[in-house]
């Protein structure tokens, strides 16, 4: 279900006054990721862009159209990993947000 507009400026706004909810919105997209589950990754994503850099800003600064980017995080969107790499890597640069990985023990 598309999003509507006046969700998507809510969210954004949170992410502006509230650090602790832009890290949450970009640990839980990549997060979902990792675990495998990629449309909604993906759908996490294009949320934290739309919601801190926008799509435009993200275009300039990884010299790819705004459009291809756009498809690259939309439903049927299949980012390669230097894709993907580049854009976690000017999201952490533009959003002061940081991604650390960790191993994990199984609980099992």
């Amino acid at each position: 279900m598309p999003l509507t507009r006046d969700f998507r400026r809510t969210v954004q706004a949170r992410a502006t006054r509230d650090p602790a909810f832009r890290k949450a919105l970009f640990q839980e997209a990549v997060q979902t990721l990792l675990q495998g589950e990629i449309d909604a990754g993906r759908a996490g994503m294009r949320d934290y862009i739309n919601a801190t850099i926008g799509f435009e800003k993200l275009s300039t600064a990884l010299g790819k159209p705004e459009k291809s980017l756009m498809r690259m995080f939309g439903p049927t969107g299949n980012p390669t990993a230097e894709n993907l790499f580049g854009v976690i890597g000017v999201l952490q640069a533009e959003t002061g947000v940081h991604l650390e990985v960790r191993v994990v023990a199984d609980a099992a």
